[in-house]
């Protein structure tokens, strides 16, 4: 036998052992995965040709002509030479979605405007010299250098401001603001529900500022307590329940030398959302979407900076809901970009200045997810779809009449698309069930340029991961689901394991994707020998408006149902012990929990709920009231819809977990929730966290992880 065939057999013979070598997914490696640098977030250069990202406590700036990345600049001196912010005698319930982008490049691309700790610094890209442009014991938030390079605009407590770079003369644009009056500041909830991550805009022509002002004087003051001291803190919050007052909110244009401020004529807007703010390109006026209460209605209207007055370029309605987006671009010639889901899925049109429908760009049973670039010159625009499947995500090019579409990604699965503002280059973020994240720039026409990141293989290599599959369930009207199974690590044919379900379920949210789900909770769950299950039930986004608005004025039951038709494809698979199921969701998927313990309690031993939504009066104004209406108008959807109302059906084994103040599902749910079950006479389990917000983190994740985990382990087996 030649010695090439002798080390093949050895080889096979050890393989087993080598694979039994690889490194088990425990606790402590989900609660603290290995370090992998990816290369951090990109934020572009005007030329399209750099980009910038954080590295630690440092700038790097990557060239992509010559495919090299340098270190930029070191933060450290700039911390020192802050003036410390002293600590806040007040909790800030800052909602964690606020726009907090700390640097920026001016438009010549030889400047960036960074934010160290609460002062403003002017970075010199070409001589690596620093000025620092504010020093105050009151931090300086969401600056925003005008697209001249002459200004920077920030907010100092709720207050905007601006200063003249080259004279360092500071003014003063509002003079009004106040705890409950905040100009160019966002309440809680705006940004946690219509995804707005800053109030106020520069004018393209750099002599102004759009900005919203709030006033949340009529706002519900939640009254959080901090109990950890000695003694108890009260720390309001202002958080608009289900049928109480939103902010009132109005835009308004200021000059950036000051004077007083232009507020546009919108009409009565007490009882709307402000939901968007745009500058037109010749900077005349604003561009602003102006929802009903329940938004079932949107307006795009045109409000003239000078004089204020309105009118509505575009109309729409739904009998359901609308769901605000991101897609309105400007062209130059004053054209503009819409996306809508007036046909069934979000896809884009172009109007014409006075608002006329110019043409249908995209179109078919898919959804434009986003639009990630224009390019004007050759009047095309750049857009990620779920074409040509709801698990992933490509990137398309089409002609702005419709014309030419291509698409540009090639692999299969997920690509997070960041494009440079001339789209000669993109970043592509791709990765798939079985593939780690890869990050490669790409030319304009999807050429490939160069690796940016090469998928870092070593967590695959080095620990023993359960794989993962992506199945299809069909509803008894052939409607498909998709769910994602994990089986075992060691499985064996003709064995029955117990499972658990993973759950979420509610609106806005898609959890099956063809994408690397990493080294997370589930993966150290299948070590232990449990099925991992998980369903996008009807309800869920990335499937078209239709998919998702069978939620329409009730929660809970329509959900259960498709969950109730995966659960049972799983125990058809013959491999899982109907007897040990269990469920666990957080925020939506806590309340999905108890909704499915209560209503479905042959199905479940045993089911975790973390941060439950426990009855719908609690949450927000604007999340609730888009799916479920205004609680005087649909009191039976609500009672329907509480899990507090089938309190008496518990049967299974239940643990609770809850932050006592979560800003976001407020600890009054699981409160009301323990209460209905100790007068219905009904045992459970209830672990409290102490933390100011809605997930449990930092060292407090570990105990989490081994509470949940200890409770399945007991239940289930």
């Amino acid at each position: 036998m030649s010695l090439a065939a002798r080390v093949a057999i050895a080889l096979t013979c050890l393989a087993p052992t080598l694979q039994a070598a690889k490194k088990p997914i425990t606790l402590d490696v989900v609660a603290k995965p290995p370090h992998s640098d990816s290369g951090g977030s990109p934020l572009w250069a005007p030329d399209g040709k750099r980009f910038a990202f954080y590295k630690d406590k440092t700038v790097v700036l990557y060239d992509v002509p010559s495919k090299s990345a340098k270190q930029l600049l070191n933060l450290e001196p700039l911390e020192a030479a802050a003036v410390k912010v002293p600590t806040p005698e007040h909790f800030d319930w800052r909602n964690r979605r606020v726009q907090t982008d700390s640097f920026e490049w001016s438009s010549d691309g030889r400047e960036i405007l960074l934010e160290a700790e609460g002062d403003l610094f002017l970075w010199h890209v070409d001589s690596s010299k620093w000025d620092q442009l504010t020093s105050t014991p009151v931090a300086e938030a969401d600056p925003k250098l005008s697209p001249d390079g002459s200004h920077v605009a920030f907010r100092r407590e709720s207050d905007l401001y601006t200063l003249d770079i080259a004279t360092k003369k500071e003014t003063r644009l509002t003079e009004d603001g106040s705890a409950t009056l905040l100009n160019g500041e966002l309440d809680w909830v705006y940004p946690e529900e219509l995804d707005l991550g800053t109030a106020y805009w520069w004018s393209p022509d750099s002599s102004k500022i759009a900005y919203l002002q709030f006033d949340i004087s009529r706002e519900f003051d939640y009254p959080q307590i901090d109990l950890k001291g000695r003694r108890a803190q009260l720390e309001l919050e202002r958080y608009p329940q289900a049928g109480t007052p939103n902010a009132d909110v109005r835009a308004g244009v200021v000059s950036r030398d000051g004077r007083a401020t232009r507020w546009m004529d919108l009409g009565e807007t007490r009882g709307r959302l402000l939901a968007r703010v745009y500058w037109t390109p010749d900077s005349s006026a604003l561009a602003i979407c102006r929802m009903n209460r329940v938004q079932n209605e949107l307006d795009l209207l045109l409000a003239s900076a000078s004089t204020g007055e309105a009118k509505v370029l575009i109309h729409e309605t739904d009998r359901y809901w609308i769901n605000i987006a991101d897609n309105l671009r400007f062209l130059k010639n004053g054209e503009f970009l819409w996306s809508s889901e007036r046909d069934g899925f979000r896809h884009l049109y172009l109007y014409s200045a006075e608002g006329k429908q110019v043409a249908r760009v995209t179109e078919g049973n898919w959804e434009v997810e986003r639009v990630v670039g224009v390019d004007e010159a050759k009047r095309r625009v750049f857009y990620i779809s779920t074409e040509p499947s709801p698990l992933q995500r490509q990137l398309w090019v089409v002609d702005l009449d419709g014309t030419g579409k291509a698409r540009l990604t090639r692999e299969r699965g997920t690509h997070s698309i960041s494009m440079s503002p001339t789209t000669d280059y993109y970043l592509d973020t791709w990765s798939n069930l079985e593939n780690p994240a890869r990050r490669v720039v790409h030319s304009g026409d999807g050429g490939e340029w160069a690796v940016y990141h090469e998928v870092d293989r070593k967590p695959v290599d080095d620990y023993e991961f359960a794989s993962t599959e992506i199945v299809t369930v069909k509803l008894s009207d052939g409607t498909p689901l998709y769910g994602r199974m994990i089986k075992p690590i060691g499985f064996q044919a003709g064995k029955q394991y117990p499972a658990i379900v993973m759950v979420y379920g509610g609106p806005g949210a898609q959890s099956v994707r063809d994408a690397w789900y990493g080294m997370g909770w589930e993966q150290a769950l299948a070590q232990r020998g449990f099925v991992i299950w998980e369903l996008d039930n009807r309800g869920s986004s990335g499937r078209g408006h239709a998919f998702e608005s069978v939620l329409y004025r009730r929660f809970g039951k329509t959900e259960l149902e498709d969950q109730k038709t995966g659960i049972q494809y799983l125990i058809g698979q013959g491999f899982v012990d109907p007897a040990r199921i269990g469920i666990y969701g957080w925020s939506y998927g806590g309340y999905m929990t108890l909704y499915s313990l209560l209503n479905a309690p042959e199905l479940f031993r045993a089911g975790i709920a973390g941060a439950p939504v426990a009855d719908w009066h609690n949450y927000d104004t604007i999340y609730t009231e888009r799916y479920l209406g205004i609680p005087l108008d649909n009191e039976e959807g609500y009672k329907a819809s509480s899990d507090v109302t089938y309190a008496d059906k518990l049967k299974a084994q239940l643990l609770i977990v809850h932050n006592i103040e979560d800003d976001n599902v407020l600890f009054q749910n699981s409160l009301q929730m323990s209460d209905a079950f100790e007068k219905a006479g009904k045992l459970f389990s209830m672990v409290v966290y102490t933390q100011k917000s809605h997930g449990v983190g930092g060292p407090a994740r570990k105990h989490l992880l081994e509470l949940t985990t200890e409770f399945f382990e007991k239940n289930l087996k």
